[in-house]
């Protein structure tokens, strides 16, 4: 039975029991099923939080549950009460009422204390002690399941043992003690209104934060909005970003966004509302980089003092590429001649003379090839994407041709396979979930029947071992910011105010040794299913010989290396079709659904004179990522300056086009340049 199913058939059996045991009266059988559902709630609130809010869309919250829980509690103590004796449980019925009455009180206090440190601004690498940010008050003041919980046991625990021992203090004592730790708790939230202890009012900190852009004078922006999983594509911007001329910042939509984006000591700057966001136009901010387009990009497009780009999270043949909204943007900036080739056959609005190759900064963490593989094992990344929106069949092969192509792997007893899924695959349609998970089982078992037949680890494991352990602490140190379990938005905007001086520095160093020591503490036979954040793409890139994908920027990413690749075909196209469909297919091979050609592909990587693809390899890479000289991240820079100066000339051409016309000039002047007609 899964365990949603079992979680709650054994909650409602308990409630069943429970009201029979009431009615009966059945003093044990009451206690045991009482004991039975508050652990089941228990394992609700540790291990199946998704239930909580099937049972409250259904009208049976855990205040209702608990409030049925000790009224069953009280019916079977009256029933077993002596019939003189019901009288003295009245001052119980009272105080449990009085009770239920505080936790609703501090309910309601605790929506306004939290309203008081919802901000209109959410930072991060930014000194905000101006706004008397305090830590959050504890999580069971702000959680009214766990509160309840918490706080009424007590009383629950009281009126049991009342029931199981016919004297009512048991009960009185049980339900006195939650009453008075409820008022405690009361008064602490209450606390937190006084003015000493509250953060400043909205409009100062809406003053704050126009005193930080006036004093910060930011130049460059990359602006992100997007859902729980689309972090990734905002993340692989930050190092460029941050190598920038300038003063760069990362404007944010989504509050919850805040503590996704990557370790970085770029300001981070969440504007949730319209009206916060526009204060942006009086800024020095001239240029913002779009990595995805989302509905709320709209919204920054209207402030006319900025100049907007769109540079993709990656490269691909997909149609996503090439989506029409990009024609929304002042410049559309893309790897090379090739998306701008893609560009004029989409006919989707983009002018030729708006798109601007810049490479691919994030590129410069990709080794080149350096020939065939050298050791025993050929390491072969099958890397595929995810399925998309749009159905497309061809999207992903994780579903029609997944397993074919890991077993033709697993067959080879020269390869070691690395597995990286996308992390939306299954996201969209559960076939491709359920290949994921056959995929990962087939690599487990191959991994099981290999390690009996290999020698063991070298003595220099145990060593290396601790060493990784050592980095990946640090890392940790460096990239994440400890919080308590109960701290809010506002008390992680306190923590994370400033970045430790060197800490960019430090994280490139520490992840490169990292990196370099992960490989080297893994059994060169073994396969691996690579998911975690560590280690990154380009990591598997420098270790792989060989790269098995989809039609997706992975492509053209691992194209930086010029090492061979190939591309599946689940598209239903010929292959001559396929090719021509998809340029970035030009120089792979091209697998069918039944992996029929994995043996001479793996042939052909191993030896280079039956590698028919590396002059193609080279030619693509020019044509899809630009020349080597100058280095992307030279372009790109000089891409933002370029664009830069146009924003700026623009301001200045409206400013004089508005001091032209006298009607206008006192009212709009002030709007458009920020100073005073």
């Amino acid at each position: 039975m899964p365990a949603r199913a079992l979680v709650t058939a054994l909650l409602a059996a308990a409630f069943v029991v429970q009201a029979l045991a009431a009615l009966a009266p059945n003093v044990p059988l009451l206690i045991a099923a009482t004991a039975v559902s508050l652990v089941v709630e228990g394992v609700l609130y540790r291990w199946q939080p998704e239930l909580l809010s099937v049972f409250a869309k259904s009208q049976a919250d855990l205040t209702v549950r608990h409030v049925l829980r000790d009224l069953l509690l009280v019916a079977g103590v009256l029933r077993t009460a002596e019939q003189d004796g019901e009288a003295q449980y009245a001052p119980v019925l009272v105080g449990l009422l009085g009770f239920y009455a505080l936790h609703f009180a501090i309910q309601a206090v605790s929506v306004l204390v939290r309203r008081t440190r919802t901000l209109p601004v959410v930072t991060r690498n930014i000194d905000a002690s101006a706004l008397r940010l305090s830590p959050a008050p504890h999580m069971l003041l702000r959680r009214p399941g766990h509160r309840l919980l918490v706080f009424g046991l007590p009383a629950t625990a009281g009126l049991a043992a009342s029931a199981a021992t016919g004297s009512v203090v048991p009960a009185v004592a049980g339900v006195a003690l939650s009453a008075v730790v409820a008022l405690v708790g009361l008064g602490v939230l209450t606390s937190r209104l006084l003015p000493s202890r509250r953060p400043v009012d909205e409009q100062a900190v809406l003053d704050w934060f126009d005193a930080w852009l006036a004093e910060y004078r930011p130049t460059v922006g990359l602006y992100f909005s997007g859902g729980v999983s689309s972090a990734y594509q905002a993340n692989m911007w930050l190092e460029p970003l941050a190598r920038l001329d300038g003063r760069p910042v990362i404007i944010l939509r989504e509050r919850f966004m805040v503590p996704k984006i990557a370790a970085t000591d770029i300001p981070i700057v969440c504007l949730p509302k319209v009206a916060t966001l526009m204060r942006l136009e009086h800024s020095t901010l001239r240029v913002l980089i779009h990595p995805s387009n989302s509905g709320k990009t709209s919204q920054v497009l209207r402030i006319p003092t900025i100049k907007h780009t769109f540079v993709n999270h990656g490269e691909s043949d997909k149609l996503s590429s090439c989506n029409p909204y990009a024609k929304a943007y002042d410049e559309v900036w893309v790897a090379g001649p090739a998306a701008r080739e893609r560009y004029a056959l989409a006919d989707v609005g983009v002018e030729d003379k708006d798109v601007v190759e810049i490479g691919r900064p994030q590129l410069d963490a990709v080794r080149p090839y350096a020939g065939p593989p050298a050791g025993d094992y050929t390491t072969v990344l099958y890397a595929p994407t995810w399925e998309g929106w749009d159905g497309n069949p061809g999207n992903t092969s994780v579903i029609e041709a997944g397993e074919n192509v890991v077993r033709a792997l697993l067959a080879d007893p020269g390869v070691r396979l690395l597995y990286k899924p996308h992390p939306l695959t299954g996201s969209v349609d559960p076939r491709a979930g359920a290949a994921d998970r056959r995929i990962r089982e087939l690599i487990r078992a191959a991994n099981r029947e290999r390690s009996g037949a290999r020698p063991a680890p070298s003595a220099d494991l145990d060593r290396l071992t601790t060493e990784l352990d050592r980095l990946t602490t640090e890392l940790d140190r460096l990239t994440t910011s400890v919080f308590r379990p109960s701290a809010d938005q506002v008390e992680r905007m306190q923590v994370q105010s400033a970045p430790e001086p060197g800490r960019a520095e430090a994280v490139e160093r520490t992840t490169a040794a990292w990196e370099e020591l992960y490989w080297a503490s893994l059994p060169e036979w073994e396969h691996q299913i690579v998911t975690d954040v560590r280690p990154a793409l380009y990591s598997c890139f420098n270790v792989s010989d060989l790269l098995i994908s989809d039609v997706s920027s992975v492509v053209s990413d691992f194209l930086a290396s010029e090492k061979p690749y190939a591309v599946v075909n689940t598209s239903g196209l010929s292959e001559p079709e396929f090719r021509a469909a998809f340029p970035t297919v030009t120089a792979a091979t091209v697998l069918t659904p039944d992996a029929s050609g994995v043996p001479g592909l793996l042939a052909a990587v191993r030896d280079p004179e039956k590698d028919e693809l590396a002059e193609a390899r080279r030619e693509l890479k020019l044509r899809l990522l630009g020349p080597a000289e100058p280095p992307s991240q030279e372009r790109f820079n000089a891409a933002v300056q370029n664009l830069y100066e146009a924003a700026e000339a623009h301001r200045t051409r409206m400013a004089r086009r508005l001091n032209a016309v006298p009607s206008q000039r006192r009212e709009t002047v002030t709007e458009v340049t920020g100073a005073t007609p």
